[in-house]
């Protein structure tokens, strides 16, 4: 268990696939085969898949703090911006879902590749 908050872990996650993007840039020692490729795809599969459950959980977290009268809108349009949360979330979640099966299948098509002198 962690004592980071949800948005310190996130904001962690969002900092390492910064550090990914900048490893995957050029050949590098640890990113030269495709067993490195695979590794990598096969790990943001894994993340991929694990989305959903945190998007869920994030949906009601904020569908019970309505429901026990704890939000208000800036703009006073509660049930409009709550309505645009959740749709954007479910969307959001359906979207990582889709994103696990292309993954998954990339990890799948990259198995059988090698590399070859």
């Amino acid at each position: 268990m962690t004592d980071k908050t949800p948005a310190q872990l996130s904001d962690s996650a969002s900092a390492m696939i910064r550090q990914l993007n900048h490893a995957t840039g050029s050949p590098r020692d640890g990113w030269e085969y495709p067993g490195d490729a695979y590794s990598t795809v096969g790990n943001l599969a894994h993340m991929a898949m694990m989305l959903p459950q945190a998007i869920d959980q994030i949906t009601r977290f904020i569908v019970d703090l309505n429901e026990n009268g704890h939000l208000r809108s800036d703009k006073d349009q509660l049930e409009r911006d709550l309505d645009e949360t959740v749709r954007g979330l479910e969307e959001a979640r359906i979207a990582a879902d889709k994103l696990y099966g292309t993954l998954n299948r990339a990890h799948s098509g990259l198995s059988p590749i090698a590399y070859k002198d």
